[in-house]
């Protein structure tokens, strides 16, 4: 097994969750759940996370929260302890996606709606009526790329 460059490993995580700040995520939530990536078990309780990103548990648990709130983590009792570990979800990335479909379905209803109760032929109408389609078009291209992950998936060899 190969030695882990700590330091490289702490680049890496605070450069992927600057990524996921500039895209939008909390910045501490960012950085619990890059942390949590970069571990082999994908699972660490608050006091790892803690330690690893020099944060306070009261930060670790806000972070925690959040990510928890959007389903990227869930909170296990650690077998024979009082402690919880917070861990990443199996497929993660498939079933953010997933959930994100259903929320564009929502979203879709509710500018249809909308577009309609302002009139069609109104200039926000119009508007409101091609982001409703636009979604449309998303929701159906996302089911059909998530389709094709699955099969692309089982071809790689990730282990």
């Amino acid at each position: 097994m190969a030695v882990r460059n700590e330091e490289a490993v702490s680049r890496f995580v605070e450069r992927f969750a600057a990524q996921l700040t500039e895209a939008g995520m909390q910045r501490m939530a960012a950085r619990v759940f890059a942390q949590l990536m970069a571990t082999d078990g994908g699972a660490m309780t608050s006091a790892e996370l803690s330690e690893s990103l020099r944060i306070s548990p009261a930060a670790v648990s806000g972070a925690v929260s959040y990510l928890t709130q959007v389903s990227m983590v869930s909170r296990e009792r650690e077998p024979g302890s009082r402690r919880d570990r917070y861990v990443l979800h199996n497929e993660l990335w498939y079933e953010t996606f997933t959930r994100r479909d259903q929320v564009l379905t929502m979203w879709e209803k509710t500018l249809r709606e909308g577009a309609a109760s302002l009139g069609a032929d109104s200039p926000a109408g119009t508007r409101i009526a091609e982001t409703a389609a636009f979604f449309e078009f998303l929701q159906g291209e996302m089911l059909g790329l998530l389709d094709r992950w699955r099969i692309h998936k089982a071809t790689l060899d990730l282990g």
